[in-house]
């Protein structure tokens, strides 16, 4: 997520007023907000929650946008699931075998499996939701090419039979992101992939409140009386889901200070990702705790459009990765040292496949090098279109602070200004510049889902198929195949330096150091689980 220069020019005009002057003008702003919600009286069974994002669009596949996944979470369900230890456990999976081949796999599905329309889950929902997944995910579309094929046996119990052995099988069927694999009921999952689903009907332990939504203001869930929790107890995004709420309402609050303010009056429950900047304000309320959900924490991510010029010259991506700095953009977004660090690696900082390999000369913003390069290539000063996030503290700054160090090293910058869910829907179109078209997005991904070159959907360089911007690297699509065969752990640090020198020469995607993001909650809730994913089961309200 992005965000810049920490100045009061780059604090919304409400939080200004806050810290200048009469904080009532915010906090009327926020009570209107809360008051705009219908009129339910607040319980222990009502969590009011602001999240890192308004929720605008409402399928986890179409889109990566956290929020989207996030919502995904509250009403689908997953075959299996990476509990506390990042090891894959199964979900709505009873049991499972595979062949001494490792060939053919069998999958069971546990007993109880209902929709919220009352029909049971079937086999036949959950071969078109992998259809649907692996046509979309990095790393399910890795799987599709080594499948011969797939089929029900019986409505509960389905195969997938293998060209070849494929390692990385349970831990496909349980990544958390960015597309993970919720399972739809059939008719939803045959949704192309170029529409968007409108039917939200899961089977997981929160039901969607579609007549309550109401973009830019609130999202709505109410449990699922129906669903069934597995009998383990929760660890990370596995075992048992116990919704112990009846109500979950996801306020939109846009301005952070105003939020705060909301959190600390009692009139919401928790804010997902308050600013770095204003956290000594809340770790000095004594009725409100900051925690830390996800203690590896995420990564800035830069991306360049490969479809349009220049940055379908290498050349140019190489001159633009030259002004780049980690610390400029850790500066400006998250402030306090607690909370980040420079990472001179694809693969993250702190994972089993961390390496600086191919990173000599990376970050140390070389513009005289990079202005001499564009002179040489005749770039004639046409405005690159860099897009920006308004509305998430963890991004906002991120886009004026390459702007500032793409034209210190000679590029005319054209920063285009909107708010995160126009964003995601801007960058994942392929039009021209001319036609409302970019030229560079930056987004934050959470570290757990970087740790291997198959995982990590940035490293993918498959064109069309890839994350935005649409990089396309035949030998890098090889050395990722060559990962998924091989089961060496020397052998697979190998392939990932060279996966890792390949990125970083091709201008693939240019990491800019890792943070974690801070939750707040008052303190009568309690129950959050140390997960990569803001969930909503295992949560607690007391009076």
């Amino acid at each position: 997520m992005e965000r810049t220069l920490a100045s009061t020019k780059s604090v919304p005009a409400c939080a200004r007023s806050f810290a200048t002057s009469l904080s009532r003008h915010c906090l009327v702003g926020a009570m209107a907000l809360l008051i705009a919600a219908p009129a339910i009286a607040q319980s222990d069974k009502t969590l009011r929650v602001v999240m890192h994002s308004d929720l605008k669009i409402l399928d986890p596949v179409w889109t990566t946008a956290y929020i989207v996944r996030n919502h995904g979470y509250m009403i689908y369900d997953t075959l299996f699931a990476l509990d506390g230890k990042l090891q894959p456990q199964p979900q709505m999976v009873d049991s499972w075998t595979v062949s001494d081949d490792k060939l053919v796999w069998i999958f069971k599905l546990r007993d109880g499996l209902k929709w919220q329309d009352g029909k049971p889950v079937t086999t036949a929902d959950v071969l078109q939701s992998i259809k649907r997944w692996t046509d979309k995910d990095t790393l399910g579309g890795l799987l599709a090419k080594s499948t011969n094929e797939m089929k029900a046996i019986d409505d509960r119990t389905f195969q997938i039979v293998l060209k070849e052995p494929f390692g990385l099988m349970l831990k496909a069927l349980a990544k958390p992101a960015s597309v993970p694999l919720f399972i739809m009921p059939q008719r939803v999952a045959e949704t192309p992939l170029s529409q968007q689903i409108s039917d939200t009907t899961g089977s997981g332990p929160f039901i969607f409140k579609k007549d309550e939504w109401k973009p830019g203001e609130r999202a709505v869930y109410v449990r699922n009386p129906d669903y069934k929790p597995r009998a383990e107890p929760p660890s990370g995004l596995a075992g048992g889901k116990v919704a112990k709420l009846d109500r979950v309402e996801w306020v939109s609050i846009p301005d952070t200070q105003t939020a705060i303010n909301a959190l600390e009056q009692d009139e919401i429950d928790m804010i997902e990702a308050p600013a770095h900047d204003l956290l000594p304000v809340l770790e000095k309320n004594k009725n409100v705790e900051v925690i830390i959900p996800d203690s590896l924490g995420s990564t800035y991510i830069f991306r360049f459009n490969w479809k349009q010029p220049p940055f379908n010259d290498v050349r140019y991506r190489r001159a633009a990765a030259l002004t780049l700095n980690q610390e400029d953009f850790l500066r400006a977004v998250i402030g306090d040292p607690r909370y980040y660090k420079k990472c001179k690696a694809m693969f993250s900082c702190g994972g089993p496949l961390e390496t600086s390999v191919g990173m000599d000369g990376m970050f140390e913003s070389r513009f005289e090098e990079s202005k001499k390069l564009l002179k040489e290539l005749g770039y004639d000063g046409t405005p690159v279109v860099l897009l920006q996030s308004t509305d998430l503290a963890v991004l906002t700054n991120l886009a004026p602070v390459a702007k500032n160090l793409l034209e210190r090293g000679g590029f005319t910058v054209d920063m285009q200004s909107m708010d995160w869910q126009t964003l995601v829907g801007r960058r994942a179109k392929k039009i021209p510049i001319a036609e409302g078209g970019w030229n560079i997005a930056m987004t934050a991904t959470t570290a757990v889902l970087l740790l291997d070159p198959v995982n990590n959907h940035y490293a993918e360089a498959s064109g069309d198929r890839a994350q935005f911007g649409w990089p396309l690297d035949p030998e890098i699509e090889q050395l990722r195949a060559a990962f998924v065969r091989e089961s060496d752990p020397k052998k697979q640090m190998e392939i990932a330096e060279k996966v890792q020198m390949r990125i970083i020469s091709e201008g693939v995607t240019i990491p800019l150091g890792q943070f974690q993001q801070p939750m707040a909650r008052r303190k009568n809730v309690t129950g959050n689980m140390e997960a990569p994913v803001t969930v909503f089961w295992n949560i607690e309200k007391k009076k």
